[in-house]
């Protein structure tokens, strides 16, 4: 088996959901001839987060491979707003909003692949042709599509039968999406399983205004093994981003339950799947703590996206906060005036919301000074260095 082989082997065995129209053209054709190739991210929000990062890998290894790579930043897209797996209809975006998400965005992807150097990779931005587009434009693309078809999509069925709205602007989301394959004129697309019908209707219509095959690649989700849900979601908090500091990355990765970890091993990092076979046999067969399995790959994760020397002080910082009971290195400056402040105000000065949330924290027991815990609301505090809420929110009280 050739190294390419090998490659292409490993895209397909570790990330690839679905090829279209089938694996054994889509993996010729990777394996034979030089392919143009583009993924689209629309900036609905300021971060790229590990649910990106299949893709982002996926990109980085075919790229490596001597293939094309386009990254198309959706900042006109992202103004419809996709509806793929929305109960509900995304709020637009102003031209403003989107152009300060997308400020950062590529730095965030260059974690993982290359702008510069040989074969780099070229960005695009979707408002080049979308801006200009005329309404007799919108109209034919239309014309290629039946209002059948837009609604069998999954979220829009689920919304006829629950009753909730139906924007006529998400109808015309995929047009635009598919569009952007045949701006690009590009030979393949690559995203989630989730953007499949997105996807095909762009292979639909390189096919009928270029004369082209467009082959698609889904990869797969990044979902909990037990209830299928989605790890990374906006609207359901618990991101992880690709440009969080590596403490603060290594501290959310902890946070996750164990079963969370392989599926975030397997399709948002490069660890070996022999060690991670390993791992998961060892805590299986309860030779192995799952903490121990967290911790090497945690370690892994922070060192694709922030280098393997902030890894390793990350992951020490971690045991020794965290396991060893002690207070962090650096922690967040808290200046308090008061020189006798109630415990309800010392939350509120650290950023906690309200005083009700404030109160509910400490009378939980999940407020200590200097490791001394705070479980009266009604308690003055006057002395004292660290404040810790919670688990992971440490702040070094200077007192003025």
């Amino acid at each position: 088996m050739t190294d390419k082989v090998k490659i292409i082997t490993e895209i397909f065995d570790r990330f690839v959901g679905n090829t279209y129209p089938n694996k054994e053209a889509v993996f010729d054709a990777l394996k034979n001839k030089k392919l143009k190739i583009y993924l689209g991210i629309d900036p609905t929000g300021p971060h790229l987060h590990l649910g990106h990062a299949t893709n982002l890998i996926v990109l980085k290894k075919l790229q490596k491979l001597g293939h094309e790579i386009v990254l198309l930043i959706g900042d006109f897209t992202a103004r419809i707003g996709d509806p793929t797996d929305r109960l509900a209809a995304r709020k637009p975006l102003t031209a403003a909003e989107v152009r300060k998400n997308l400020k950062t965005f590529k730095a965030q992807a260059a974690k993982i692949i290359n702008f510069s150097g040989p074969n780099a990779v070229r960005l695009v931005f979707n408002s080049k042709w979308h801006a200009k587009m005329t309404f007799e434009k919108v109209i034919e693309l239309a014309s290629h599509f039946t209002e059948q078809q837009i609604i069998e999509r999954d979220m829009f069925r689920d919304r006829l039968k629950t009753g909730r709205v139906i924007g006529l602007h998400e109808f015309l989301y995929p047009l635009m999406q598919g569009y952007d394959s045949v701006a690009l004129n590009v030979d393949m697309e690559i995203g989630g399983t989730d953007q499949t019908f997105n996807m095909l209707a762009g292979r639909k219509l390189q096919k009928i205004f270029n004369r082209k095959e467009k082959f698609v690649l889904t990869t797969k989700l990044l979902e909990h093994p037990r209830t299928g849900k989605k790890l990374m979601n906006k609207s359901e908090g618990g991101l992880i981003n690709l440009d969080d500091a590596p403490d603060e990355m290594f501290g959310k990765l902890m946070a996750l339950d164990d079963a969370s970890m392989f599926p975030i091993a397997r399709l948002s990092t490069e660890m070996p799947l022999a060690r991670l076979s390993e791992l998961e046999t060892k805590v299986k067969n309860k030779t192995l703590n799952p903490r121990d399995a967290k911790i090497e790959i945690a370690e892994e994760v922070v060192s694709l996206y922030c280098g393997k020397k902030e890894a390793k002080r990350a992951r020490k910082e971690f045991v020794r906060v965290f396991s060893k009971k002690e207070a962090p290195e650096e922690a967040e400056k808290l200046e308090i005036m008061n020189k006798k402040i109630g415990a309800v105000d010392l939350l509120i000065a650290a950023g906690v919301k309200s005083r009700s949330e404030a109160r509910r924290l400490i009378e939980q027991g999940a407020v200590s000074v200097d490791n001394a815990a705070i479980t009266d609301p009604d308690q003055k505090v006057a002395s004292g260095k660290v404040l810790k809420i919670g688990k992971h929110r440490f702040f070094e009280i200077v007192w003025k």
